[in-house]
Parts: structure tokens; C-alpha cells; sequence
């Protein structure tokens, strides 16, 4: 019984730390999120006008849901464009990350100074200064989307595919700057692994990279999955998201205006948990048999 009491306690005392991180969170949210998303709630399912005398609502159902699926064929277009560029970003963002992440974690001079420049671009990579950065090319390889052999590449691709491969190659630059945190996540894995499980498997005559397919590739799929679904939220909520920015550009039109882009908003949101169901299924540590 005495065992049984500290381990609860125990149990007791980490969850208690847990909600202490949480709570930072909480408190944001109460205070400035959960009103303006009830507001979209109504939004969503009503005519807005914004007049002298405040906002005025018509409830009209579910028809700005049927426009932006059925009728508006630039928000689909951008929405399924959405779904293919990311697919197609995560894994690369990965990879990159995990490359990284195996460099910084032999030891080196200097080590410490490579981890900052690799994280730096999460510092510097958010509002008027990554929309400054684009705007210029600086995030972009241009000469590489415009070459006579990539442009036949993508030329051969299907209609669908032609513009989420030319983001990709012109944006590749921008692709690699989302990698800080997930390198900084992998490093955190890797360190987790116990030496001597690799000491063991040199012993047996594995090689370095049977090692890796075999120790540290499996040792990280836990964090793999962490580090997916960061990546696809980060690049959901980026300020230079096509989708976003479109969604921004239809708030203040005659038709339809706020309520519009509430019902846009909502749709693009279910896209986005389905995107993050659908990589937690394929990705999610699978118990041994």
C-alpha cells in the first residue's frame, strides 16, 4: 500500500507539472481566442454586413459552405494545392532535419555555433520580415524553377501537380528554413539513445549505417511523428500561406465578406486535422508483434 501511495503521488506531482506548462497556454486562449471563435461559429452560417450602427447578421445556412466548395474554384484549387505542396514539403523538411540533426550530434568544435545558425531562420522567419524576404527572393532559387530541364519536368507533370512542383524547386530555400525546431527535437532524440546499444551492435559487426536503419531510425519514430505534425501546423499557419492569404483578401468584399471567409476558414481548418489524422495513421509507432 505504502509503494502504491508514492507512485500515485508521484503520478499526482508530474501531471500537476504538466498542466503548469499547459497554463500559460489556457490563459491565452480564454482570454484571446475562445470569444472571437465563438464569433466565428455565427459568422460562418450568417450574411455579415458591417454598418454605422454595428454588425448586422442574416442567417443564410449552410450556403457559404456550398460556395467555397461548389462554387468558388480558386479557394478549391488552392485548398487541394495546399494539401499536395505540403505532402510534398514535410518529407523533404524531415529528411533535412534528421541530416542535420546526425551532424550536430558527433562531437566538433564549434558545435555549439552551428546549432545557433541552423535555428536562427526560426527567429528571424515571422511577420513583416519573412514577408520582406520573399518579396525580394531572398527565399527562393529562381534560376532553378526557370531552367529548360526543370521547366520540361514540370511542363510533363499533370495540371494538378504542375504548380505544387514549381513551389516546390522555387521555393526550396524556404522549404529548408523551416527546419530549426525539428532539429533541435531530433537532437533531443538522438541524445535519448543509450551508447551502449550502439557499442553492442558494433560488436556484432554491424556497420554504421546498418546501425542507423536498424537502432536510430526506429529509436526516432516516435519523435518523427512530433516533429510531421509540427511541420505541417507551421507551414498551415504561415503568413505567406496561399490559402491564408486568400481567405484574408475575401473578409472585406460586398458579397459575402466576413461570413464568407469564416465558412473558408472553417473548411481550411477540417483540411488541416485531416491532413494531421491522416500522418499520425501512417506515421504512429506500430507495437511489435
Amino acid at each position: 500500500m505504502t509503494n502504491l501511495g508514492s507512485r500515485w503521488r508521484f503520478r499526482l506531482r508530474e501531471n500537476l507539472q504538466g498542466y503548469r506548462f499547459l497554463l500559460p497556454w489556457l490563459i491565452g486562449f480564454v482570454l484571446f481566442t475562445a470569444a472571437p471563435l465563438a464569433q466565428t461559429f455565427q459568422y460562418r452560417l450568417s450574411n455579415v454586413k458591417v454598418a454605422v450602427t454595428g454588425i448586422e447578421l442574416t442567417a443564410i445556412g449552410w450556403q457559404n459552405y456550398t460556395r467555397a466548395l461548389f462554387t468558388d474554384p480558386t479557394f478549391v484549387q488552392l485548398l487541394i494545392e495546399y494539401v499536395i505542396e505540403t505532402a510534398l514539403s514535410v518529407p523533404i523538411i524531415l529528411i533535412f532535419s534528421m541530416i542535420i540533426a546526425l551532424f550536430l550530434n558527433v562531437p566538433f568544435w564549434g558545435r555549439g555555433i552551428f546549432r545557433t545558425i541552423f535555428f536562427l531562420p526560426v527567429v528571424i522567419t515571422s511577420g513583416p520580415v519573412i514577408g520582406e524576404l520573399v518579396a525580394q527572393g531572398a527565399t527562393s532559387a529562381p534560376q532553378v524553377a526557370s531552367s529548360t530541364a526543370v521547366a520540361a519536368f514540370v511542363g510533363q507533370l499533370p495540371p494538378l501537380l504542375r504548380e505544387p512542383a514549381h513551389y516546390l524547386l522555387s521555393s526550396f530555400i524556404l522549404i529548408l528554413w523551416f527546419s530549426g525546431v525539428q532539429i533541435l527535437i531530433y537532437l533531443a532524440g538522438l541524445q535519448k539513445i543509450d551508447r551502449f546499444v550502439y557499442e553492442a551492435a558494433a560488436v556484432d559487426g554491424a556497420s554504421a549505417w546498418e546501425a542507423f536503419w536498424k537502432i536510430t531510425l526506429p529509436s526516432l519514430r516516435t519523435t518523427t511523428v512530433i516533429n510531421a505534425l509540427y511541420t505541417i501546423i507551421t507551414l498551415s499557419h504561415f503568413s505567406e500561406n496561399k490559402v491564408i492569404r486568400y481567405i484574408h483578401s475575401r473578409i472585406y468584399d460586398v458579397e459575402g465578406g466576413i461570413g464568407y471567409a469564416s465558412a473558408m476558414a472553417f473548411v481550411y481548418a477540417l483540411a488541416l486535422i485531416a491532413l494531421l489524422m491522416a500522418t499520425f495513421l501512417v506515421l504512429r509507432p506500430r507495437a511489435r508483434e
